[in-house]
């Protein structure tokens, strides 16, 4: 070990230095966390060119529905056009630059740039620009589209020239979650907690339970995933039986990973966990706090995860979803943006209490908000060495894979 320190300058912010630097089984080094040079490349190499869950078809109720999302230096629309389509479009104007539209959300006939009121249609064409010349070609400067994938309900959408294949991770995720029909969901609540860190320690903390037991106290007492020797055949058989009995698929852990593609890989993932007894949701109680999702039959005494992308979480519970994006700010700089979803015809204050439904994951994550940003102060040190893995970090490593890999990619690194 000391041989293979004296050869790394574990300092360094250089990129291509960085690449070299990681151990398989091992945490990455700081200056994947700190350089400026890497950040550029993040959002240039790996956000823009992989799939991002950027909402849901609920909050695009009619024509001329619109909503931003953004992260980093990028703002993407997403709008439902005259036929209904829902279409996803860089927030530049073709002509300087400007961000075309500017209010997070609403209904709109067209966008209309507030520089040089450029004008476009709903579904990204350019409708109208004042006093440009005769040979002007419209057609060749609407806004540039962006990818858009529908999965029951929720919107993913990628920038790139040739995004990751996402429809063969779609389809077999499809009939596993399909009884929840996330299709047919409503919000009950948002929420965005700032933290101080740089975005891949939060997707980091995300991907591993390690932390659970110490770190959550108030999750680890319905969760099982906090103790994988806690999860034993009973705990299993009993979770098997009401999912069946709930009319859910009968795996209780079905996975797969890396979907390839030549610039990024694609993971998914579907799997369900226990509860401890008593717990047939993520409650301070453990009790139901919303009506019972799609077509379940009764509730399940589980959690179920799904992943579509590394940065696209859900957790599924018997009655809401929790939804979880680590969204860029700058290089220490990250929202934790969660979106809770209940039943499209559940009503606030009769089907559910706010209060009672964000209970867990509210506390949660203001307590990953500390761990990450402890870890950011510590990762900043100079005398930070990445340290091993245990082996309930072992997702991370699909994500370290990924992430490396499509930065090699994109520097023509071996």
């Amino acid at each position: 070990m000391k041989d293979l320190n004296a050869k790394i300058d574990w300092l360094t912010e250089d990129l291509e230095a960085l690449l070299g630097t990681h151990r398989d089984g091992y945490a990455m080094a700081r200056g994947f966390y700190t350089s400026a040079e890497v950040y550029q490349e993040d959002i240039k190499s790996y956000w823009n060119q992989t799939w991002i869950w950027v909402g849901h078809t609920c909050q695009l109720p009619r024509k001329g529905s619109f909503f931003l999302f953004d992260y980093g230096p990028e703002s993407i629309i997403i709008a439902r056009d005259r036929r209904g389509e829902v279409g996803a479009f860089v927030n530049v104007c073709r002509h300087r630059g400007a961000r075309v539209c500017t209010e997070r959300a609403g209904r709109a006939h067209a966008f209309s740039c507030p520089y040089h009121a450029w004008v476009y249609e709903l579904n990204g064409d350019l409708r109208a620009a004042r006093e440009m010349d005769a040979g002007f070609d419209r057609a060749s400067h609407g806004l540039l589209k962006a990818h858009v994938r529908i999965l029951d309900g929720l919107i993913f959408v990628s920038t790139a020239e040739n995004p990751p294949e996402i429809d063969e991770a779609i389809a077999k995720l499809k009939p596993l979650v399909a009884p929840f029909r996330l299709d047919r969901l409503k919000i009950a609540h948002e929420a965005s907690y700032p933290v101080p860190a740089n975005w891949k320690l939060a997707i980091e903390n995300y991907m591993e339970c390690y932390h659970c037991g110490p770190a959550h106290l108030d999750y680890s007492q319905s969760h099982s995933l906090k103790d994988p020797h806690s999860i034993t055949p009973e705990l299993l058989a009993s979770l098997r039986k009401a999912s069946v009995d709930a009319g859910l698929p009968a795996e209780a852990n079905f996975s797969w990973s890396k979907v390839g593609h030549e610039t990024a890989d694609m993971d998914a993932y579907c799997g369900r966990y226990p509860l401890y007894p008593g717990y047939h949701t993520g409650s301070k109680t453990g009790a139901l706090v919303a009506p019972l999702l799609g077509d379940l039959k009764t509730p399940f005494n589980g959690a179920n995860d799904m992943q579509l992308g590394i940065l696209n979480n859900f957790l599924i519970y018997s009655d809401h979803v929790v939804g979880y994006r680590f969204v860029p700010r700058s290089v220490q700089e990250t929202d934790i943006q969660m979106v809770w979803y209940v039943r499209e015809d559940a009503v606030e204050g009769e089907d559910y209490d706010l209060e009672d439904l964000t209970w867990l994951w509210h506390v949660t994550t203001l307590d990953d908000e500390r761990i990450i940003r402890v870890n950011q102060e510590g990762v900043n040190s100079f005398h930070f060495r990445p340290g091993p893995l245990s082996k309930m970090e072992e997702f991370m490593t699909a994500f370290y894979d990924g992430y490396l890999n499509t930065l090699k990619r994109a520097r023509g690194v071996a």
